[in-house]
């Protein structure tokens, strides 16, 4: 793609980009120098870079940020394989049935995320059936704890957001020439050889692209952690989403929760540059 037309498109992205995210920011940046509580809002207090220091020695605020590279560092590449293996299993299954598999599959991500991580926490909880199977097996009840806590929010956000690489994969499967596949198992090619030398390959900038969507959806998680954790600072289950949320609404300290914010879209922009830039020489034919 040319570099001209290249920007032609993404021009009207850019531009509503700058007004909904640009412009925010750096009023959050400007607050974020101050102190602001709801009494004081419109008249902020300058403190410089109080509140970055004040967040920089809150170990809360490294347990937080700790719990949410966890989060992705397991749901992420979680998330892919499976998609990846389920896009496989769908672009074999007979058509007429395909529908069927499709809709089963895409109903996480289709149920409202507070309500479908209700009906995930009450399987755990007193009469619920996978804590009636965990009493059967271990002749214990199941008990939340900072680790049953934590793992149920990472395999309830495996089993949320999965069908979303599930859907690119399967898309990009529908564009793979299906003679290079006959090609390559007419020169004796195992499976496992197509997989990683065709259809890999292939499927490459929708990887990128997955990857990067899976990485800032699981960065900025907040109601499943919400409604999983209660809250309860017992768990130590507080991921940046929720600890800027107790910041800002509990503690009331809106310039620390600024402060936050500002420090969480500048993670994220570290997390992404590389498969940004790698995205975009893919686009631009550079790869």
């Amino acid at each position: 793609m040319k570099r001209k037309i290249f920007y032609q498109f993404v021009a009207p992205s850019n531009a509503l980009m700058f007004l909904l995210m640009i412009i925010p920011l750096a009023y959050a940046a400007y607050l974020s120098f101050h102190f602001v509580t709801f009494m004081n809002i419109n008249t902020p207090e300058a403190v410089g870079f109080q509140n970055y220091l004040t967040i920089f020695s809150d170990p809360k605020f490294w347990e937080a940020f700790r719990f949410s590279l966890l989060i992705i560092v397991i749901t992420v590449p979680s998330q892919l394989f499976i998609g990846f293996v389920m896009a496989l299993f769908l672009d074999q299954v007979n058509p007429l049935f395909r529908g069927l598999f499709l809709a089963c599959f895409l109903l996480p991500f289709i149920v409202v995320p507070v309500v479908g991580t209700l009906m995930f926490k009450q399987l755990f909880e007193t009469g619920g059936l996978i804590e009636w199977l965990y009493g059967v097996v271990f002749n214990q009840p199941f008990l939340f704890n900072p680790t049953s806590v934590r793992s149920l929010i990472i395999l309830h956000l495996i089993w949320h957001a999965t069908p979303y690489p599930l859907v690119v994969f399967f898309a990009g499967l529908q564009t793979l020439p299906q003679d290079h596949l006959e090609a390559a198992a007419v020169d004796g090619a195992t499976r496992l050889q197509q997989l990683k030398y065709i259809v890999i390959p292939h499927l490459r900038p929708l990887l990128l692209m997955a990857t990067m969507i899976l990485i800032m959806d699981m960065y900025r998680m907040f109601d499943s952690i919400l409604v999983i954790s209660e809250q309860n600072p017992i768990y130590h289950a507080e991921n940046l989403m929720m600890y800027n949320f107790r910041i800002g609404i509990k503690v009331q300290r809106l310039g620390r929760a600024n402060a936050t914010a500002v420090l969480t879209v500048l993670g994220v922009l570290v997390v992404l540059i590389p498969w940004l830039r790698k995205t975009y020489r893919s686009v631009m034919g550079k790869d």
